[in-house]
């Protein structure tokens, strides 16, 4: 594992580097990306970048310097060899009081890259007892405010799975913790638009836009109990890629199914193309 902190790589990452009065972790005031290292090249940085700013800006806050953070994510890469791995970039309001009102301070850049497992190609989901608020004024942005994601992926474990799916305050599905999540119906994939309160996913981007003309795919708002007759489920995300989910609460499915091998066929062929998309 390799960190660089505004400019600065690290001697080690454990290295102290960080002021304790950073906004980022007093009141998690801050936004992040997770990126895929595939074969030792960063997947999709560049969609990756475009979403930190959307993120950042959303947030409030200015918008992150992208070479800068290029330079960070090749500085923890040089050397390396990853065959499989991530990249998390963090990007705070920097330095603030023990509050909710932000600095005055410029704002904390943070790259680390990693080796990690790859994803198992199934998986299990559980519904919650939460839901998503659509309506906030976080919704669909990926920020450092994660205590409750952290929350429900600890219900997921403690019941057997490896992931928390949650519906909105209309109980329309909307996402997992750190996924997207797909389904099938007589033939058709579907998958909540981003007015349900989703993180409008990278890798569920390229699935919409891939797919399109291959496979029969949507964008559609349905109730959470759309679960309990889906013919099958998979979930999109950075490491995950399309992962098919064998276990919904109690209910078996095929995994993958014959629909989610065909958009396992597609993304395969399709990201092998170009690195960043």
């Amino acid at each position: 594992m390799r960190a660089w902190v505004n400019g600065r790589l690290l001697d080690s990452p454990k290295e102290l580097a960080v002021t304790v009065l950073d906004h980022g972790m007093i009141v998690g005031d801050g936004v992040f990306e997770t990126i895929k290292i595939e074969d030792g090249k960063p997947f999709a940085l560049t969609r990756h970048l475009d979403r930190l700013t959307s993120s950042a800006n959303g947030l409030g806050l200015e918008s992150p310097d992208h070479e800068t953070l290029r330079e960070g994510v090749t500085a923890t890469m040089a050397g390396l060899d990853i065959e499989f791995g991530r990249i998390r970039i963090t990007f705070t309001s920097g330095m603030g009081p023990l509050g909710s009102p932000r600095g005055k301070t410029t704002p904390t850049m943070v790259v680390i890259t990693e080796p990690c497992p790859r994803p198992p190609a199934t998986s299990t989901i559980v519904t919650v007892p939460w839901a998503r608020n659509e309506k906030g004024a976080i919704a669909g942005l990926k920020t450092t405010s994660y205590a409750e994601n952290a929350l429900m992926v600890e219900y997921a474990l403690a019941r057997g799975a490896s992931e928390a799916v949650m519906p909105n305050t209309v109980g329309t599905l909307c996402e997992g913790t750190g996924s997207n999540i797909f389904y099938v119906v007589d033939g058709q994939i579907r998958t909540p638009t981003l007015a349900s309160g989703c993180l409008a996913g990278v890798t569920r981007a390229l699935i919409l836009q891939w797919g399109q003309g291959e496979i029969d795919i949507v964008e559609i708002n349905e109730p959470i109990d759309v679960l309990e007759r889906a013919d099958e489920v998979f979930l999109a995300g950075t490491t995950r890629d399309v992962q098919g989910i064998e276990r919904v609460d109690d209910r078996i499915l095929p995994a993958p199914g014959p629909v989610t091998a065909k958009a396992l066929k597609i993304w395969a062929r399709e990201s092998t193309k170009d690195i960043d998309p």
